[in-house]
């Protein structure tokens, strides 16, 4: 007979919130951003008060005896004994609820969450201004659990503010009196908790919580790392918190990680502390070492837990540097690349961020060496799409490359080899121009050749504006300063009998112009409109801006098919200069 992994225990809701609150059960402040509507914990509230189910809760053993207590806080503060895997969203909303406790949004902005109970018809609702007004309501059931008003003054001042409103007859009251008992009787709602053994290792309990739950959200090993650092080492995960609201916010005074590049979440920073503290991107290993587990006898070691954490500490610590930061964020700007608008994977730029930092940190390259060679790799893992496909894996061959590297010009040298074996002959004459035949907005090729147009120093199309100016962030309008033009306009080819998007919105058919150039370009055909444009230029400046804009010679009287073709390849050319001219220092 096969081991059972799980023993099931029965909970009522006044022992769930004791447990969390004497820290048996952990439920972290955050350990994962609320994500339910409230209309949702108002739902949570109206199945328990009507006797249905609401779902088994999941807990894991941390393996640990009773007394451990969390790395750097306060000696009153202990490790829990039980970790939330499923059930966070229904515990975090029943807990902040009836403890009048705040949940955090995934936009880090804090909220109290509110249910209203009309105890006439048993209603749950969201309260609003009507709401909080109407004397029929109990506007907040968290007070009838608080404690600080004894439960029978609590009724007395409901019925005393009814009364105000309307005649209460004695049957009524004691039909009213009634459901209000029953809310306050929900503390002995039963629940149900399947205990994971601390046997069961991470894989496992993915599996049992896809098993339990297949409408949740799957987990990955971020969520298990992010847990244990609830658990263990919350200010660490607080630090990542804390990082990660700041960088959505412009700081009106000091330093601050906000910028125009990426919102990042702390899983991801996670993956940049990871990689420089373990060298690993898979973070399967790396939970079981943070648990302390010795992975060959399988025996857990709190030594051996703490060791571990001091490294990640350290690492997370040179991650959230706001010098390392900012200096990397420089990279991008000297790859070319301007926002978040033309980046296409975050991932690919915090693996960007994690190699930056073990260059810096372990191999020590100089500064300005350092700032190019990130540009170049950065340049090339957003225009391949690097990290797209099985991004830990890749990036697992990328660390593991420089497992037998042990100074500055072998970091240097390694990468610029992956980067130079990348970026064949065949690439860049074949490979790159079949990969802007596409009509997706979003493409790869169609982000590096504004980021070639911007080290270019190229102007937009018909103005002397310059890309990089346009493309700047900072220029937030209505109206879009810089928008993607049809050189061949989708009336001009739906006259012609193309009306696919796929075909009339490929990536070759746009060009960037100013906003009031697309407007009064309108629908007219190329060879009609091109001559009032380029009255505006001499003869150099429009050999300039042909070459910048991939346009071929005669491109505006181009059989459609034709013109896309001839412009892929030009494009692609363009691409090459702009990244050839990184390599040589020119930006």
């Amino acid at each position: 007979m096969s081991t059972t992994l799980f023993k099931e225990v029965s909970y009522s809701l006044s022992k769930l919130i004791e447990d969390i609150e004497m820290g048996e059960i952990g439920l972290p402040e955050i350990q994962r951003p609320f994500v339910w509507p409230n209309t949702k914990v108002r739902d949570l509230f109206d199945s328990m008060y009507r006797g249905f189910p609401v779902g088994y809760l999941l807990f894991w053993a941390n393996g640990l005896p009773n007394g451990h207590r969390q790395i750097g806080t306060d000696a009153k503060q202990k490790v829990p004994r039980l970790l939330i895997v499923d059930g966070q969203q229904r515990l975090t909303s029943l807990y902040a609820v009836i403890k009048g406790i705040p949940v955090v949004r995934q936009d880090y902005r804090q909220e109290h969450i509110v249910i209203a109970y009309r105890p006439r018809d048993g209603k749950f609702d969201v309260p609003d201004a009507a709401i909080r007004r109407d004397p029929e309501f109990i506007p907040d059931i968290g007070q009838l659990w608080s404690g600080r008003v004894p439960r029978n003054r609590f009724v007395k001042d409901y019925f005393k503010r009814l009364r105000e409103h309307r005649q209460v007859s004695e049957d009524e009251e004691d039909n009213l009196t009634e459901n209000i008992d029953r809310l306050y009787d929900l503390q002995n709602y039963p629940f149900t908790a399947l205990e994971l053994s601390s046997t069961v290792d991470e894989e496992q309990v993915g599996e049992v919580f896809v098993r339990v739950n297949s409408m949740g959200t799957t987990l990955d090993q971020a969520d298990f790392i992010l847990t244990l650092m609830s658990v263990f080492w919350d200010e660490g995960r607080k630090e990542l918190e804390a990082f990660c609201r700041a960088a959505r916010q412009p700081s009106i005074s000091g330093a601050s990680p906000f910028n125009y590049f990426i919102n990042p979440y702390p899983d991801q920073l996670l993956r940049a502390s990871v990689a420089l503290g373990f060298q690993r991107a898979r973070l399967q290993h790396v939970y079981s070492i943070l648990r302390g587990k010795d992975l060959e006898t399988g025996q857990f070691s709190d030594e051996r837990r703490l060791q571990q954490f001091e490294i990640l500490r350290q690492a997370q610590a040179y991650a959230l540097d706001l010098q390392n930061w900012h200096e990397f964020l420089k990279v991008l700007i000297a790859a070319g690349y301007r926002s978040s608008d033309v980046i296409s994977s975050q991932t690919g730029l915090l693996y960007a961020y994690s190699l930056f930092l073990i260059g810096k940190r372990e191999y020590h390259v100089n500064h300005f060496t350092l700032r190019n060679l990130m540009a170049r790799w950065f340049f090339m893992t957003a225009l391949t799409a690097r990290y797209s496909a099985s991004p830990e894996s890749q990036m697992e061959q990328d660390l593991a490359r420089l497992r037998d590297v042990f100074d500055a010009s072998g970091f240097v040298s390694t990468l610029d080899r992956i980067i130079s074996n990348t970026f064949t002959e065949d690439y860049w004459n074949i490979t790159l121009p079949n990969e802007l035949a596409t009509s997706s907005a979003r493409t790869p090729s169609l982000f590096a050749y504004y980021a070639s147009l911007s080290l270019l120093d190229a102007r937009v199309l018909f103005s002397n504006m310059k890309v990089s100016e346009m493309l700047d962030p900072a220029l937030k309008a209505k109206k879009s300063a810089l928008e993607r033009h049809h050189l061949f306009p989708r009336a001009y080819l739906s006259r012609l009998g193309i009306t696919e998007l796929r075909e009339t919105n490929q990536v070759a058919n746009y060009a960037l112009v100013e906003w009031s150039d697309n407007v009064d370009i309108s629908d007219s055909a190329p060879y009609e409109y091109l001559p009032g444009y380029e009255n505006r230029f001499m003869a150099d400046e429009l050999t300039q801006m042909r070459y910048w804009h991939a346009l071929p010679a005669a491109w505006e009287r181009m059989e459609y098919r034709e013109f896309l073709e001839a412009r892929r390849r030009s494009i692609a050319g363009v691409i090459r200069d702009g990244f050839s001219l990184l390599s040589s220092g020119g930006n």
